[in-house]
């Protein structure tokens, strides 16, 4: 049976990584119901999800019950995520339309793969090309005590929140409360295409991750020569902004390089594509993040529970020494 229009919005979110548990946080205390399915995923994950809150369900329990899912995966996993619900909505006959937005980090060319499965004329779905710029949300400060903030209106104190672009011929809008999950999402929408939303995170993460994989290389191998301190000296001279984006994320990246490897390979398939560019630049960098999530003691990195590589002198002395291994074992 479909949710009621009059109900309030049940949202799938799947998965539970760190970018869904945020967003399912944000939006259980902006009045919104949160489901998920955690089979088959770690316990970290399973994890995130009971600390939140959020309902665990099936796959046909999500399509039967939400009004709208959050496709929130690392991009190798967008696909499957996609034919799961494909596969739970073949045996469900909904009474309404289901939104499926897949906000992962992939390129136009396979957004649009992956929105041709939704195709089938008997599934009453309607397909949303988004994408996520920006860390997690994170709850930044508690409700004053004199706004009479409540749980009812939502106004659980001050939230940091990534931007969601949109892009494709169906919006939220239509739902009872639509206008305020976008809202509350953060939700833009740039175009009526199916593409480029996609297209925009390939375009800023090439900006941004592929500065974080520069940074990596260029710094471990300044700690191989000796001059990794150097190296800081100069940028701190001429490039100071440089020097403070590095030590950021070269830091906050191992847990994710993991991730970040398709993620570049969809940025090359993105450049090569619809920019006309060959892959090689951005296949680089999905090798450098490749060297570190496959690293003896970076690849065991995990958010929340950080060990080694929480600086980026740590994480240019992790990767020489790791190397410096592999050199001598060839």
């Amino acid at each position: 049976m479909a949710p009621s229009s009059n109900s309030p919005t049940r949202v799938g979110v799947l998965s539970m990584g760190d970018m869904g548990s945020g967003i399912a946080r944000l939006l259980m205390a902006h009045g919104f119901r949160v489901a998920t399915n955690c089979s088959g995923r770690s316990e970290d994950t399973a994890e995130r999800a009971r600390q939140a809150g959020v309902q665990l369900s099936s796959d046909l329990e999500l399509v039967q019950q939400c009004h709208v899912i959050l496709s929130v995966v690392p991009p190798s996993q967008a696909d499957a995520i996609a034919r799961r619900i494909v596969e739970a909505l073949s045996r469900h006959q909904r009474e309404d339309y289901l939104y499926f937005a897949d906000l992962n980090a992939v390129s136009p060319s396979t957004v649009r793969s992956i929105a041709s499965r939704f195709d089938d004329g008997s599934l009453k779905v309607r397909f949303i090309d988004g994408c996520i710029l920006g860390g997690p949300p994170r709850l930044k400060a508690a409700p004053d005590p004199g706004t009479n903030a409540s749980a009812s209106d939502g106004s659980h104190g001050e939230w940091s929140r990534p931007r969601i672009p949109v892009s494709g011929p169906s919006i939220l809008s239509s739902l009872a409360d639509g206008d305020k999950l976008a809202s509350t999402l953060n939700m833009r929408t740039i175009s009526p295409d199916i593409g480029p939303a996609s297209g925009l995170k390939m375009c800023f993460a090439a900006l941004s991750k592929g500065f974080t994989a520069l940074a990596t290389q260029s710094f471990t191998t300044a700690q191989q020569l000796g001059v990794a301190d150097e190296l800081s000296r100069e940028l701190r001279q001429v490039l100071p902004q440089h020097l403070a984006l590095v030590d950021r994320s070269v830091a906050a990246m191992p847990p994710k390089a993991y991730r970040w490897v398709r993620e570049m390979e969809e940025i090359a398939t993105t450049m090569s594509e619809d920019g006309g560019w060959t892959r090689n630049l951005f296949d680089g960098a999905a090798g450098v993040y490749r060297v570190v999530a496959e690293d003896e003691v970076l690849g065991s990195e995990r958010i929340g529970k950080r060990k080694r590589g929480t600086t980026a002198e740590d994480v240019a002395a992790a990767l020489a020494e790791g190397l410096k291994k592999k050199r001598g074992s060839a």
